[in-house]
């Protein structure tokens, strides 16, 4: 529906319905930050969809995160203005949703703007009738007196006032529209449900797929300021990233249909993207982290927010490109990214992790307005006044530091960045100590003594950005698992791999103690304050079961495995279509959604579908079972139609698509001794890929030797490592130091 041309007219309630603000019920954040608005703010609920119905209004849906800058503009231009509350309060029933506890509300009607709009993003504002079926939707709408209602912007007001009018004197052909939108909505959002349909037999997934996908990351790649797309914004989509790491590391006849030369290019494009991000300014310079994405191409500007998933994505890829190079650069992100996850504030002092740093801040204790990156971006005067002229300007030149800012007006809109800077490297200690008539040793030592300077006054003068503080379960999970298989990795550094452990245990206890039932062996999705109401969506069991998989190979702790599996008999009772196949979101019992969808494409997040096949095939050669394996088989041909028209949208998917052409392999170590201990040690220093490992002694494995029968039989006392594939093993441990790291590439590789 076209709001901008129909006509005006002042308009009153009658329905003698009066609102008040409900979010201080809720505990998250981002809700909570909404509850002294003038607003008459609802819960997403029973209640406000019988409110809509009884008084026969639209429903006004307002959908965000405590971390998006965008929401707080328009929270600022509109949501905290007089004159949109009044027309909200007494023509609309006025919902706030926040998007981490209702991801599956979230995903429909952003798939609906997409599809009407060409972009989505956040704030995320439709109108929907009291049966909850869109009629109008868009993003960020400017408010009354911003800057941006000009031109082709209809501000929001306006936008309201004709909503108002038309469910006035038009409101059948507003049902009537909303109807044909869903119908049309439901054919839009078929993903997983097609390939299928009516009892169809899989074609089949070839390895040709994945040199499909290739060709198109391959094609976007850009060369000048290395990432995906060939312009702005950039994002780093770490699933694509890892893909296409791993295109080296799958068995030979991924080679063989690839090509080794687009292997390695596939390799290098990876490689130059993380030396990228990790120099630029999405990159926290002087902390720790990385923020969502980069407003600009060459990664120098970014929005500032720094969110849970990211990171918890990121670490594993870089630690994969540290594997394949041993570039200290890649190990220091490591490292990075690690220390940000487990310390203040991300990491909760009773172990879960919190979810985002907001990207607007107060520039000053003193100041009253927030300013989008505030905490982060720097003056040249500030420079000098924390690190002496002669340090400042060997800092300023590094991190391209310029004293009328580096930041464009063009990226400006709110003029909150005049004259300040996003520090991104742009030297090298070589460089500049030609330049400054100086050792590197006496620059490296500038560089490090000015880092920790600059870190100190931030910390001391400016005000933290405030902290989304819920715990989700699914990106929990992720974390568990980057920091489980880092800890792995990195064993001989003892001090940071136990830091590393110790945070993926907690957290993993945490939710055990706090959001499992161990009775129904299901999850909630959220804790603040105590545990949600929300149960625990699809992508929180494939998640934490991923993450578990990887501390149970981190410790060979038989309560992880187990955890995992009952986890995995739970997100098949409850999410599993017997039909078309694969997992949907929701459990079949949500009452408050207009349709079930299956979440198969990667986006920010990896597609729950692709991580639940993984997993599948993951348990199913851990524990033998043929189940599993087959359901990771079926997950993959829900979605074959659409896998082979787009295979770039899903490259979690591609590790079922290699397994399901070549298998994979179990490797068991038994016994104790200096062999095993060095065959897992160079397991272990490969990068990630298709194998399993697991671990039984004599104390050790004693649920996997119930739970797998082929494990049952091996002798736990032996030094050995046993390779199983097919419901067959044999011993691989060589004697010989070339030998057993033939064996291991094999066997890491599969």
């Amino acid at each position: 529906m076209d709001v901008r041309h129909l006509p005006e007219e002042p308009s009153s309630s009658d329905d003698g319905l009066k609102l008040k603000n409900r979010l201080n019920e809720s505990r998250s954040p981002y809700v909570r930050g909404h509850m002294n608005n003038p607003v008459a703010w609802q819960m997403w609920g029973p209640e406000a969809i019988r409110l809509a119905k009884e008084s026969n209004r639209l429903i006004f849906i307002s959908i965000g995160y405590a971390a998006c800058h965008w929401c707080h503009v328009m929270e600022r231009e509109s949501f905290e203005n007089a004159e949109v509350a009044a027309i909200l309060n007494s023509s609309f029933i006025p919902i706030k949703i926040d998007r981490e506890e209702r991801p599956d509300v979230d995903r429909i009607y952003m798939n609906y703007v997409q599809a009407t709009t060409g972009s989505g993003g956040w704030p995320l504002n439709v109108f929907i009738t009291p049966d909850l079926e869109p009629i109008f939707g868009g993003t960020y709408w400017p408010g009354p007196g911003s800057t941006m209602a000009v031109g082709e912007h209809v501000g929001f007001v306006g936008i309201l006032q004709k909503i108002r009018e038309v469910w006035k004197n038009q409101q059948q052909r507003c049902l009537d529209s909303a109807k044909e939108i869903t119908i049309q909505l439901r054919e839009f959002a078929q993903d997983g449900n097609i390939s299928r349909r009516e009892g169809a037999e899989p074609d089949g997934l070839d390895l040709e797929l994945l040199d499909e996908a290739y060709e198109h990351f391959a094609a976007k790649y850009d060369e000048t300021y290395p990432g995906f797309p060939q312009g702005a914004p950039k994002f780093p989509t770490p699933t694509n990233l890892s893909f296409l790491l791993k295109l080296s590391q799958y068995p030979s006849a991924v080679t063989d249909v690839i090509g080794a030369k687009e292997c390695t290019s596939a390799k290098d494009m990876v490689l130059s993207i993380l030396n990228a991000m990790n120099k630029g300014g999405i990159h926290d310079q002087i902390g720790n982290g990385f923020a969502r994405y980069s407003v600009t191409r060459d990664w120098s500007l970014p929005h500032f927010e720094k969110m849970l998933y990211d990171q918890a994505q990121l670490l594993p890829v870089y630690l994969d490109a540290y594997l394949l190079t041993k570039d200290a650069d890649h190990l220091s992100a490591v490292h990075d990214i690690a220390t940000y996850l487990i310390t203040p504030p991300m990491q909760s002092a009773t172990g879960g992790f919190f979810s985002a740093e907001d990207a607007d801040s107060l520039y000053r204790s003193t100041d009253k307005e927030k300013r989008e990156g505030a905490f982060y971006v720097w003056t040249l005067k500030e420079f000098q006044t924390v690190l002496g002229d002669r340090d400042a300007d060997i800092l300023a030149r590094y991190y391209n530091v310029k004293d009328e800012g580096n930041v464009s007006p063009e990226h400006d809109a709110h003029d909150e960045l005049i004259n300040q800077n996003v520090l991104a490297i742009s030297s090298d200690p070589e460089s500049l100590a030609k330049e400054f008539a100086l050792s590197v040793e006496e620059v490296r030592k500038i560089l490090t003594q000015g880092r920790a300077k600059l870190l100190e006054y931030r910390n001391k003068e400016r005000p933290r950005p405030a902290l989304d503080d819920k715990i989700v379960v699914s990106w929990n999970g992720l974390a568990i698992g980057a920091l489980a298989r880092t800890s792995a990795v990195l064993s001989s550094d003892a001090e940071k791999s136990n830091l590393y452990l110790e945070a993926a245990e907690k957290a993993a206890a945490f939710i055990k103690k706090e959001l499992y039932d161990t009775t129904s062996h299901t999850i909630k999705r959220v804790y603040r304050e105590g545990p949600g109401t929300v149960p625990g969506f699809a992508d929180d069991f494939a998640y934490l079961i991923s993450g578990l998989i990887d501390l149970y190979e981190a410790t060979f702790n038989d309560a992880y495995l187990q955890w995992a599996d009952d986890l995995q008999k739970s997100q098949i009772d409850m999410f599993w279509d017997k039909e078309q196949f694969g997992f949907f979101s929701t459990s079949e019992n949500q009452a408050d959604l207009i349709m079930r969808l299956k979440d198969g494409m990667d986006n920010a997040e990896p597609g729950t579908n692709g991580v639940s096949a993984r997993n599948l095939d993951r348990l199913g050669a851990l524990l033998e079972d043929e189940d599993y394996i087959k359901k990771a088989r079926d997950t993959a041909s829900a979605f074959e139609a659409e896998i082979m028209q787009h295979p770039f949208l899903f490259a979690g998917m591609m590790d079922a698509v290699v397994v399901g052409k070549l298998g994979t392999r179990h490797s068991v170590i038994t016994g104790e001794g200096e062999k095993v201990e060095q065959w897992l040690q160079r397991y272990r220093s490969k990068p990630t890929c298709l194998g399993t490992i697991s671990r039984i002694g004599k104390e050790q494995g004693k649920w996997l030797k119930e739970r797998n029968s082929l494990v049952k039989t091996m002798d736990a006392e032996k030094e050995g490592v046993m390779v199983c594939e097919k419901g067959a093993c044999r011993d691989d441990l060589e004697l010989g130091m070339g030998s057993m790291e033939n064996a291991i590439e094999e066997v890491s590789n599969r």
